[in-house]
């Protein structure tokens, strides 16, 4: 008998937070990352765990073992700040994690913390916030040979958010992604026997939830330079809302200048699907 999927997600935003993102409409990213899983992995079994929150009790030992994948969403939380216990809380998990060699993967802070459990660094990007959609992002060799992009096309967009980026990768990290804006798209880390693959941008996003994380940072993007004005970004939130709805409406395909990368999951969410079926599904037996 074939064992059924169990995931443990992290959702690494703290409560404040994620009422903030609630309250604009926005679905929690915990909450999406395990839609994200049971459509990738039919009838899997998912647990989440807010590690921000002081009193979350976060698995160890035999109680990691109990899973077969770990992973990581998002984060409005600063990776370099290791003086946030909120923070480096989360890095102690994840070198935990590492040593007992569950298969982690994730999104964004992902990225950022499967480099820094593992020895790397990361920083502030002198660019500023790659925000909605990171354009052009490209496999690197090693990252055409890797099996997390077995399918995908060399070039892509995808959807994004965010501010840091990894600045050094630790020994045992492979680039397998860049674009213009961040050096590091994508990184499969291994360390002390374990592994992380991860993606600094989105596949559990679409452009409901940009919209909603749009309206809940409007001001803040406008004073970071994402947008001209108030005025600008509530445009933007429009079209994305409006192309959503209707995603095949192509004057705003046009007009945001997008494709199946984002607007198609099994495109979208490849990443997700070879991750389980090279590291979960020999877990399980099958």
């Amino acid at each position: 008998m074939v064992a059924t999927a169990r995931f443990l997600v992290l959702d690494g935003y703290p409560v404040d937070h994620r009422d903030a993102l609630a309250a604009n409409g926005g679905t929690l990213a915990g909450d999406l990352y395990a839609r994200m899983l049971k459509s990738c992995a039919p009838g899997a079994h998912v647990d989440i765990v807010f590690p921000a929150d002081e009193d979350c009790a976060l698995p160890a030992g035999s109680g990691l073992s109990g899973y077969h994948g770990i992973c990581w969403t998002g984060s409005s939380l600063t990776i370099h700040n290791e003086t946030d216990v909120r923070v480096s809380r989360q890095i102690e998990f994840a070198k935990a994690a590492y040593e007992a060699r569950v298969p982690m993967f994730g999104s964004c802070w992902a990225a950022q913390m499967a480099v820094t459990a593992a020895g790397g660094r990361c920083a502030k990007n002198p660019k500023g916030r790659e925000f909605g959609l990171a354009r052009k992002i490209s496999l690197t060799q090693a990252g055409c040979d890797h099996p997390m992009f077995a399918g995908k096309k060399v070039v892509f967009d995808g959807f994004t958010s965010h501010e840091d980026e990894v600045a050094e990768l630790p020994d045992g990290a492979v680039l397998l992604a860049s674009n213009d804006f961040s050096r590091v798209q994508a990184v499969d880390v291994s360390h002390k026997g374990g592994s992380f693959w991860a993606v600094q941008y989105h596949p559990e996003y679409d452009f409901n939830e940009v919209a909603c994380l749009c309206r809940w940072r409007r001001e803040a993007l406008t004073k970071q330079g994402n947008f001209a004005s108030l005025d600008d970004a509530d445009q933007f939130i429009g079209k994305m809302q409006a192309l959503h709805e209707a995603p095949s409406a192509s004057h705003l395909r046009w007009q945001l200048g997008v494709d199946g990368d984002v607007l198609d999951n099994d495109v979208k969410q490849q990443e997700v699907r070879n991750w389980i079926a090279a590291k979960i599904t020999p877990r399980l037996g099958c």
